[in-house]
């Protein structure tokens, strides 16, 4: 332990650059305080060694002060033992450094805070000098940053405290931190002018920093100490250089203050980092990256992938021409009051899932919603109820990160916020606010929340490009992905941030489930290649915190808008969104599909997923949010729609013949029919309930904002309230209807028309029935006899001729009674209680099924 001795401070050299006013940052490292015999003052939280840098051979002879004086020699941060009456209050903030020199001995550095001035002890010990009348001198200067270079130059002597110590105290005023003290020592001898200039070991100078620290690698972003403090981490590999830009105005171009990060003592790894004192003055905050790749573009500013709170320096960005300069604020999270937050928690099996888009949900002048709160988190608040009385227990979120705004939600600058564009006043405390509000009010009303998200590309200039290319994306090593801004998501510092984003999700915003996007693309390795056991995917699946979510793949990819098949690894976690479900009922219901096909997906898609998971993994759609809404699969079906697998009904887009709209409507309904009865988790799609048009486009930007008046419409009605009838029926009928696991084969018998076998080897065969069984045994477990569960019987038709229908004998004791026949005109095609069809002739019941219909009957008992 070294000593610090009183008399090293008998020397005082105050320095006073002229420098022009800055903002008063003062930067300390922890220390605790021990009152004991030999008080003793100890370092806790800074790493014990710092690194020597590289120098160029710095023209110390200069009458300007030189950038290439600015780097570092072997550092040896120390703690130190005090046994002086130096104040408590004047030694409270030091940090202590140990440089070995080229020709031995040590140069012991102590910085601490007195008042308003940072003094710096510097004491030279077990040096060999060529003579005794040697003289040794200090000669240095201060930086930031290549742009804020000091320009005098310091030199002072030494003073012998003893045989083989000197020592030597100057004094900074604290308005100049933070910045650098860069030296090296002159050693000149009275006998003639020549002079020996000594620096480090490793012959470069000594260079510690003043008025800021270290810092700490982790955690990564922004994060406060206890002592108010702010450490800055960044991930760059491959960075030469790092400078940290600081702002003092939202609206300015450029920093108001930058300061480089030495990579000898601001890095740990591939880690960058500093720490400063209360930089309350600023506001923002970004970094700005060097290096001989192309990647780096030393003048632009990058956002930090970590950032909590964010905005942008370039609000218009779009008139201007220039990509959007977002930038990490310098505050904390607002804090806020989750108590009585309960997560609904529901089996997935029981979820019924409505996608929507937060600004077009309520955007619409048709919403009657202020115009603060249109478009927003509190928007979605706003408008639960139209999400209970469909029956819906979980939202799924379009993306709601940082995006391109021209691109769209599935193109995202960033992961750690929620873009500022759904806050109430554009802000981000207020998006951050609010989308917690929004999730605490869903709750309460038993409705989860879930994200879509987006990890395996960014939109151009997203937080990641320019910071190191090289470890973020697959840059010079798979062609196909390289113009896509493709994220490596394998690579491990990528696959940390994206688990450490889906964490503060969950943990910070009480998110309950996420659905990733272009999914496929997180199998692929390092260079391109499949993986079959990708690192990313299972460690999300087996993560303590995220496996409790529901963790859903979906393999639509937002560059070519169409889904890729492909067979996820999901070790009984991961669920997926069924496209095999969507295509087939398409198919099925244009008049083309095989009853093999439909029985497959109505069963559960075991297919798919019948290895080590169940029908409950099974995210069944008809319509997305890319491609054709509900109503125009059955308006628009030209050449160029040919993907879609639609169908125009006999004409094409707008049309006012009766027996067009009605084949239409009755189209709608066979749709939804299907979805509802199918197991697995019906996912329904904002608009599809009021028939809400794109006008035939694909393109996602054609998607319109929802139109509220629609929904009291005669369409917006019924097909409200067939939706909620179903919802209701799935969770009364939860025993067939809600699966976590297949039905056994005992509880399904399948049937053709006239009580014949189904045609599964006609391809011309487009009916098929099929009778779910109840399970007696569960059901004699009722507490009440009305409660019996009957069987139910489904049939659907989609060819153009009607079909004769023989249903089974109901159970003893029971009656069939019609539930739904898409073919009846409203409000007839549904009830909840259904319509008693009687026996006709030796325990059957004969029912005609019109052209392109569905119909469901429920057993219950005699006269219920």
């Amino acid at each position: 332990m070294a000593t610090l001795s009183p008399t090293l401070t008998t020397v005082p050299h105050c320095l006073n650059f002229g420098a022009t006013e800055l903002s008063k940052l003062s930067v300390f490292t922890r220390y605790l305080w021990k009152s004991k015999v030999g008080q003793s003052l100890k370092r806790i939280d800074i790493g014990g060694k710092l690194f020597p840098g590289e120098v160029v051979q710095n023209a110390i002879q200069s009458p300007h002060w030189s950038p290439d004086l600015r780097c570092f020699a072997a550092v040896e941060q120390t703690e130190q033992s005090f046994t002086t009456s130096t104040q408590v209050d004047e030694l409270e903030k030091l940090s202590a450094y140990l440089f070995r020199t080229e020709i031995g001995g040590q140069v012991k550095l102590f910085v601490r805070k007195k008042s308003a001035k940072y003094v710096v002890d510097i004491e030279v010990s077990s040096m060999q000098l060529s003579s005794d009348d040697s003289k040794l001198v200090l000669s240095g200067g201060v930086y930031r940053s290549d742009h804020d270079i000091k320009n005098r130059i310091i030199e002072t002597p030494f003073v012998a405290r003893s045989s083989s110590e000197l020592a030597l105290e100057l004094e900074f005023e604290a308005k100049e931190a933070p910045f650098y003290f860069s030296f090296l020592l002159k050693a000149s001898s009275g006998a003639n002018s020549t002079s020996l200039e000594i620096r480090g070991h490793r012959k470069t100078s000594f260079c510690v920093p003043i008025g800021f620290d270290q810092g700490h690698p982790a955690p990564l972003g922004l994060s406060f100490s206890t002592d108010g403090s702010m450490n800055f981490a960044v991930y760059s590999r491959n960075a030469e250089s790092l400078v940290l830009c600081l702002y003092d105005d939202t609206a300015s171009e450029k920093p108001a203050f930058e300061l480089d990060l030495d990579p000898y003592v601001n890095r740990t790894g591939d880690i960058w980092h500093a720490s400063i004192e209360d930089a309350w003055t600023f506001v923002s905050y970004g970094y700005r990256c060097k290096g001989d790749n192309k990647a780096f573009q030393a003048d632009r500013v990058l956002l930090d992938p970590y950032a909590k709170i964010i905005g942008s320096s370039i609000p218009n960005h779009h008139e201007s021409g220039l990509l959007p300069k977002h930038l990490g604020q310098l505050c904390k999270e607002p804090a806020f009051d989750w108590s009585g937050d309960v997560l609904p928690n529901l089996p997935m099996e029981k979820l019924v899932v409505y996608r929507l888009n937060v600004m077009r949900f309520t955007k619409d002048k048709s919403s009657k919603l202020p115009p603060n709160v249109a478009g927003t988190f509190s928007g979605v608040t706003e408008k639960v109820q139209h999400l209970k009385d469909l029956g819906v227990n979980a939202v799924l979120l379009e993306p709601i990160f940082t995006f391109d705004e021209q691109k769209g939600p599935y193109f995202p600058y960033h992961f750690f916020s929620p873009t500022n564009l759904y806050g109430p006043s554009n802000g981000s405390i207020s998006a951050i606010n609010s989308i917690k509000e929004m999730v605490k009010n869903l709750h309460a009303d038993g409705i989860e929340v879930f994200l879509e998200v987006v990890f395996t590309h960014t939109a151009e200039g997203g937080a990641l490009q320019g910071l190191d290319d090289l470890s973020y994306y697959y840059r010079n090593r798979v062609r196909d992905l390289e113009a896509r801004n493709a994220l490596n998501c394998n690579y491990p510092v990528v696959q940390q941030m994206i688990l450490d984003s889906l964490q503060h999700w969950v943990t910070e915003f009480h998110i309950d489930g996420f659905c990733f996007i272009d999914a496929s693309c997180m199998l692929r390795g390092f260079y391109g290649e499949h993986l079959c056991r990708p690192p990313l995917v299972e460690a999300i699946a087996f993560d303590p915190l995220l496996s409790m979510t529901k963790i859903i793949a979906d393999c639509w990819d937002p560059h070519d808008m169409m889904p890729k098949e492909i067979r996820f690894p999901h070790w009984k976690k991961w669920a997926e969104m069924n496209t095999k479900f969507c295509t087939d009922i398409r198919y099925f219901l244009r008049g083309e599909g095989a009853l093999s096909s439909l029985a497959t997906r109505l069963c559960g898609s075991g297919d798919i997923f019948s290895v080590g998971r169940g029908p409950a993994f099974s995210f069944n759609f008809i319509a997305k949010n890319f491609g054709l809404p509900l109503v125009d699969l059955v308006s628009f079906s030209n050449a160029e729609l040919a993907s879609e697998i639609s169908w125009n009904c006999g004409e094409e887009g707008p049309t006012s013949k009766t027996a067009v709209l009605e084949r239409r409507l009755k189209q709608i309904r066979n749709f939804l029919f299907i979805l509802f009865v199918s197991q697995g988790v019906p996912v329904l799609n904002m608009g599809d309930e009021c028939g809400q048009s794109s006008g035939g486009s694909l393109s996602y930007g054609s998607r319109k904002l929802l139109d509220w008046d629609a929904m009291k419409t005669g369409y917006g009605i019924q097909t409200t309230q067939f939706i909620s009838f179903f919802s209701s029926l799935r969770m009364r009928r939860s025993d067939l209807l809600q699966k976590r696991h297949f039905l056994k084969e005992e509880n399904i018998e399948w049937h053709g028309s006239n009580q014949c076998p189904p045609g599964w080897e006609d391809p011309s065969c487009k009916f098929l029935a099929m009778t779910l069984k109840a399970d007696k045994a569960e059901s004699q477990l009722s507490s009440e006899a009305s409660q019996l569960k009957g069987d139910l019987f489904i049939a659907i038709n989609a060819a153009d001729k009607a079909e004769s229908l023989i249903l089974p004998p109901p159970p003893e004791g029971m009656a069939w009674y019609r539930l739904v026949d898409t073919a009846l005109p409203y409000p007839g095609f549904f009830s909840v209680d259904g319509k008693a069809v009687r026996e006709q002739k030796m325990g059957f019941v004969a029912y005609e099924m019109k052209p392109r219909s569905c119909t469901l009957f429920e057993a219950c008992a005699d006269g219920s």
